[in-house]
């Protein structure tokens, strides 16, 4: 595993207690909101693994909400994240599952509104560090630590090229790309994790190339 500097060996500033059980969750639900958009109406969040037998004493319920609120690792207000939710009319539920994870830090989020759902699966890695492995139901693998583009879009031949083609354009550079589909010439997505933050001009010309279907943008 590579680190950036001294602080990601060390961890985040955050809330307590643990890095993997709350900074991890925290970012788990941060990105979840991100992806949504917009502040939840309900939220569906099952936990697996040691999230599962662990999470009301080490306050990954607390932490997971906080994300979902869009608070930091350390705001302060992440204590009492699970009655801001309730005060904001956001329906939380837990959900304790007996499933195998592939991680032992696992949570999956499923949250939406009356305009939409999003359902992510997500895993903390230790440190604060999180991937998201799975985004309604297509596999990737986002960090959620760097500025990254997630497209949905037809499987058709130069789907890949013209992304590609605009971001040169723009010289932004990949660290990371992947595509994942449920089933040939179908919908798939594209994962692209990026060195510097996206204009939304650039992600408005990405918008218009031909099969692409939407474009959702996280940054840093």
């Amino acid at each position: 595993m590579k680190y950036r500097s001294v602080f990601d060996i060390i961890g985040p500033i955050m809330i307590g207690p643990s890095s993997s059980h709350t900074a991890g969750a925290v970012r788990i639900g941060k990105v979840a909101r991100n992806l949504f958009g917009r502040k939840p109406a309900w939220a569906d969040i099952f936990f697996y693994g040691s999230f599962a037998e662990t999470y009301k004493g080490h306050g990954t319920d607390v932490a997971i909400v906080g994300g979902l609120l869009n608070f930091d690792t350390f705001d302060e207000r992440m204590k009492t994240s699970l009655h801001i939710a309730k005060q904001e009319g956001i329906r939380i539920t837990f959900h304790e599952e007996e499933a195998i994870p592939p991680h032992p830090n696992t949570a999956k989020i499923r949250l939406g509104d009356e305009q939409g759902e999003l359902e992510l699966v997500g895993i903390s890695i230790g440190g604060g560090k999180i991937e998201i492995i799975e985004l309604n139901g297509f596999e990737l693998k986002l960090s959620g630590h760097h500025p990254a583009l997630l497209i949905m879009h037809n499987d058709r031949y130069g789907a890949i090229a013209g992304v590609a083609n605009v971001l040169a354009k723009y010289a932004i550079n990949i660290g990371h790309m992947e595509v994942s589909r449920k089933e040939k010439g179908k919908q798939a997505l594209m994962t692209i994790e990026v060195d510097q933050n996206i204009d939304d001009a650039i992600v408005e010309q990405l918008k218009a190339l031909p099969h692409i279907i939407d474009v959702t943008k996280i940054v840093e």
